[in-house]
């Protein structure tokens, strides 16, 4: 216990200085750290240390610490042993995704194709403003990544991923805000009760005392005494329904809360990171089908204005030629309405045909 008291002390006066360095009295087995800890030398062999004298002591901490580095790299080797197993199971997975039919992945594809990257929407939504570095978000192959992990195989699929995900972030924050609110409570009943103890202490002293004792007293404390009712009256309206002072209980129920809100705020994190990338994919799909349209009617508007003008060149050269022999003819008189008459006749037989 008393090592655990030892660590508060010396955190605390480490916080009041702004020194960022902080203690830990458990062990590494007690904080889930797999590494064998070093043993104690003692000032003497620690004295031949520094002088370059080896000793029995500082021999066995050498030991200790070399079998802690083999440790770690057996730990790193494991590490990338995952990521490749990963990797390769990604690989599979992708493959057995490509091989079926997938819209999404086939979207994807298209705009990759098209553009080499995906695009954002104009108008963050809800999500995707949340986000600062959105090139990540850009990239097609975190989203062919995103698709296939999530075994996503369709949009109305990806619909229903979108909801289920949104249902869980709504839910997580409902639990944050609450513990967050009781957080900050506890955090402003500790930091008042750190400025009322000492006054409290003060005042209690003085109390205690009689006489000249405490008139001597009272002169030096004058300043502390004077607010003790102020603090008292302040820290009363901070408690709840008779609670009571417990400052030690309070510092366990916020290192408690803190730890829930940061796992929280992570899981929120994960949450809000795939409805970002489900934002952006369906944006794509509804951008791609969009320009898709905008290309056709303009190839359609094209081919008319193609088609409209070869008509009217083989209209102006049939009635050009039979007005020519109409006129050679004599047919002054008919050559007009013969002429009429032959450019509806082309239109029709190229309607006929």
């Amino acid at each position: 216990m008393w090592r655990k008291d030892l660590a508060d002390t010396i955190n605390a006066t480490n916080e009041q200085l702004g020194i960022a360095l902080h203690w830990e009295h458990r062990s590494f087995k007690e904080q889930g750290i797999d590494r064998e800890p070093t043993i104690h030398i003692g000032a003497v062999a620690n004295a031949l240390e520094r002088k370059g004298i080896q000793t029995e002591r500082g021999s066995i901490n050498r030991e200790i610490i070399e079998r802690n580095m083999k440790l770690e790299q057996a730990k790193e080797m494991l590490m990338f042993a995952k990521q490749e197993v990963h990797s390769a199971q990604y690989a599979k997975i992708k493959s057995t995704a490509v091989s079926a039919k997938n819209e999404v992945m086939e979207m994807i594809a298209k705009v990759k194709e098209r553009k080499g990257r995906l695009d954002l929407p104009i108008v963050s939504g809800k999500h995707l403003r949340r986000i600062s570095d959105r090139t990540a978000l850009q990239l097609a192959d975190n989203a062919e990544k995103f698709i296939t992990t999530r075994k996503i195989d369709s949009f109305e699929s990806l619909a229903k991923f979108m909801a289920d995900r949104e249902q869980k972030y709504q839910e997580l924050e409902k639990v944050h805000l609450t513990k967050g609110q009781k957080l900050n409570r506890l955090k402003e009943l500790s930091k008042m009760y750190a400025i009322y103890a000492p006054i409290q202490a003060a005042y209690k002293e003085s109390q205690s005392l009689k006489g000249f004792a405490k008139m001597r007293y009272d002169k030096e404390h004058m300043d502390s005494l004077s607010k003790y009712s102020e603090l008292k009256e302040r820290m009363q309206n901070l408690l709840q329904n008779g609670e009571k002072i417990t400052p030690k209980q309070w510092k366990a129920e916020i290192q408690s809360l803190q730890s829930e809100c940061n796992s929280i705020g992570k899981e929120q994190t994960k949450n809000a990171t795939e409805l970002v990338y489900a934002e952006v994919i369906s944006y794509n799909k509804k951008n791609l089908e969009r320009e898709l349209q905008n290309e056709s009617r303009q190839q359609n508007r094209q081919q008319s204005k193609i088609h409209k003008r070869r008509e009217e060149e083989i209209v102006a050269k049939y009635t050009i030629k039979d007005s020519v022999f109409l006129t050679c003819l004599g047919l002054k008189n008919i050559c007009c309405n013969y002429t009429s008459h032959s450019t509806r006749r082309i239109k029709q037989l190229q309607r006929m045909n």
